[in-house]
């Protein structure tokens, strides 16, 4: 049988092919934070108190301008992971090594690549949620602009589908935005556990020699390291799952949102009208113009609540320590957050291009929509709730003529048609972004220190 050899020893080539599986593939979008987490490695590396001293002052800063020539080449789609490689780890180990010789040897000293695909994983997922935060506020913004701009605009309120009681269009817009926001706060929640760092795991059991943790885990900007070594190992998977459990939650509010776009836009309601540019056509009906776009947003909601739920089936019954299980977590992991944040970017314009039909809105009222709010009004006049509702229900003609605008005027209370506190979901969307940015701040301002270079790189 054919057999090649690697930096881990000489393996038969379809073993290599199987057990490398799509890493060669997915490590390409964890070239940059590989190359950032051996940097710190390497910083760190350079201060133990050991003699001889493992890396120099001048060693160290070789090695750091290789990284940083490793990411510009990655930056550009030059750099390639060989299947011989079988990651990205070793991939830029190979590269060093051609051109550093002994010195590129040297950089795998006190970690393992459990160590490695743990702190990059971590590092890819920091980005990852600042970026969908971003996202989901800027989706949350168009929502709330869209109910803004059309506040006064009345809308049935429907309970089991069928019509219920006056309600707006600016309602329906914020309880989607609100559900955002509050999705928000679960990526937050994420993204703090997974600011921890887990360098210095090694292979789950730490090292004989006196390395530091927390500098490593300062030099990267984390919040702290993991503590417990073991439990840096064990976190893997893990840590995917609470990320990908975030997304889901996302997801969640944005399939009820494309649902009800197309309930919406569908002629017997007509109470929108979805941009043509985000529709489709159909092969053989020259008229349609199909919301695939929520369909697929909905389709993929399942799809990321399936990824969540794999990473936890893979785990669940792995036994304390590595398994190379995990290694099919990274597909998964990935593949949710892209279809995550592919999502809330197409939604956010196609919000605000929609169009609202107001006549069809208010067309859509008939007087029985109107039989809660009369039997409250008549509460007020003093008569008990259950006689105001028996009153009303034998008596729905009398509510023939009153107008749905005037109608959810009188709800004013917090949180109602006429009482949304616009202040409530600025300082909410604006908290998120203050966020991102106070958090991508700090991230590269570390990493620009550590590599010597502005980050990112232009």
């Amino acid at each position: 049988m054919a057999k090649q050899k690697t930096t881990v020893g000489t393996i038969d080539n379809k073993v290599l092919a199987f057990t490398a599986g799509r890493d060669v593939e997915l490590d390409h979008a964890l070239i940059t934070v590989d190359c950032i987490g051996t940097a710190a490695h390497v910083a760190m590396l350079s201060k133990m108190p050991v003699k001889p001293q493992l890396i120099t002052e001048d060693e160290r800063k070789q090695v750091i301008a290789g990284l940083v020539e490793i990411i510009g080449l990655a930056q550009q789609n030059k750099f390639k992971i060989k299947l011989a490689d079988q990651d990205v780890h070793l991939a830029v180990e190979r590269t060093l090594t051609k051109k550093l010789g002994d010195l590129g040897k040297k950089i795998h000293t006190c970690r393992s690549r459990n160590d490695q695909v743990a702190v990059d994983l971590r590092l890819y997922a920091k980005e990852q949620l600042l970026e969908t935060l971003e996202e989901a506020a800027a989706l949350a913004s168009a929502l709330t602009a869209f109910g803004k701009k059309h506040e006064g605009v009345p809308m049935v309120g429907r309970t089991h589908m069928q019509p219920g009681m006056p309600s707006s269009v600016g309602l329906w817009a914020t309880a989607h935005a609100e559900s955002l926001l509050d999705d928000c706060v679960a990526l937050v929640n994420a993204y703090e556990l997974n600011d921890q760092c887990p360098l210095g795991s090694a292979a789950s059991y730490g090292v004989p020699l006196p390395i530091d943790r927390q500098l490593t885990s300062d030099l990267l900007a984390f919040s702290r390291p993991t503590h417990n070594v073991l439990y840096a190992n064990n976190g893997r998977g893990k840590m995917e799952s609470l990320v990908l459990g975030a997304m889901s939650q996302v997801m969640l509010t944005l399939s009820r949102l494309a649902q009800d776009f197309m309930l919406f836009t569908m002629p017997e309601f007509n109470y929108f009208k979805l941009p043509s540019e985000f529709c489709t056509g159909s092969s053989i009906m020259p008229q349609k113009q199909n919301p695939d776009v929520c369909e697929l947003v909905r389709a993929k909601a399942s799809r990321v609540k399936a990824a969540e739920l794999g990473v936890y089936d893979l785990i669940k019954g792995s036994p304390t320590g590595y398994n190379r299980d995990l290694q099919e977590a990274k597909e998964l992991f990935m593949e949710g957050i892209a279809a995550t944040r592919a999502c809330l970017r197409i939604l956010a314009p196609m919000v605000q291009a929609t169009k609202v039909n107001k006549q069809a809105l208010i067309d859509g009222f008939t007087p029985d929509v109107f039989a809660t709010d009369r039997a409250l009004e008549l509460v007020g006049e003093g008569m008990p709730f259950r006689d105001a509702y028996h009153y009303v229900k034998e008596n729905l003609h009398e509510l023939e003529s009153i107008d749905p605008v005037e109608a959810i005027k009188l709800k004013t209370h917090l949180g109602a048609p006429l009482g949304l506190d616009w202040d409530y979901f600025k300082d909410r969307i604006a908290a998120v972004k203050e966020t991102v940015r106070e958090e991508r701040k700090l991230f590269n301002k570390a990493v620009t220190k550590l590599l010597g270079v502005k980050y990112p790189l232009v």
